[in-house]
């Protein structure tokens, strides 16, 4: 860890952003919440040239991606880790996490939605269509993917939280915020619960941020 004070570039509702906030308070970090009203503003662009969100400021240097945030965290803070005793469940929890964040969160993020209306003229119910199905279908195999586990576990994979639970939280909280019908997802709704009971995860959530408009 550097001298200076880290810096984490987020907004409220951002779920990737959210898993840092998560990773940043299961490891036990202190880091300065800087709220992004409009992230594709020049002085956000100077500093993080992808124009997205979130990104970690560190000894004066701007990093972005969570996945990339997350992993330099578990390198410099090993303790505790966010990845399964077990290296085959380390696989799982790896593969989970990049389920979510590359083949689930790319279709149907913000940027996609607001180009499907405002370039390809799909009106909103249309677009909120498209949303559930990438949404509810990837649930569906996440779903799958836990009951396929060797043994039932508290979290994803172990009785302590990983990548999958901290990747997997924002995006359900996401899809309760547009109603999007979850019970038929027993395992998942089940690590919700006890993830809730975490203060990094309650920390983290989108209404405890200094940004929220409350």
């Amino acid at each position: 860890m550097g001298q200076q004070p880290i810096r984490l570039y987020s907004r409220y509702r951002n779920s990737a952003g959210q898993r840092a906030r998560i990773a940043l308070g299961l490891k036990g970090v202190d880091y300065e919440y800087v709220p992004m009203g409009d992230w594709h503003a020049p002085e956000y662009t100077r500093l993080n040239p992808q124009g997205l969100l979130p990104a970690l400021e560190v000894d004066g240097r701007v990093f972005g991606q969570s996945t990339a945030i997350i992993e330099w965290l578990e390198q410099t803070v090993p303790e505790p880790s966010l990845l399964p005793d077990d290296p085959l469940d380390g696989i799982a929890a790896r593969g989970f996490a990049q389920y979510i964040a590359c083949e689930i969160h790319p279709i149907h993020n913000h940027r996609v939605r607001d180009h499907l209306m405002d370039v390809e003229g799909w009106s909103e119910e249309k677009t909120m269509v498209w949303y559930e199905h990438w949404v509810t279908s990837g649930l569906a195999m996440l779903e799958t993917m836990l009951q396929r586990r060797p043994s039932a576990t508290q979290f994803c994979y172990g009785d302590r939280p990983t990548l999958a639970d901290i990747y997997l939280i924002p995006m359900l909280y996401n899809a309760r915020v547009y109603g999007f019908d979850l019970a038929r997802f027993p395992l998942i709704l089940g690590i919700d619960a006890a993830s809730a009971g975490i203060p990094a995860f309650q920390a983290a959530r989108p209404e405890n941020q200094p940004d929220f408009p409350g």
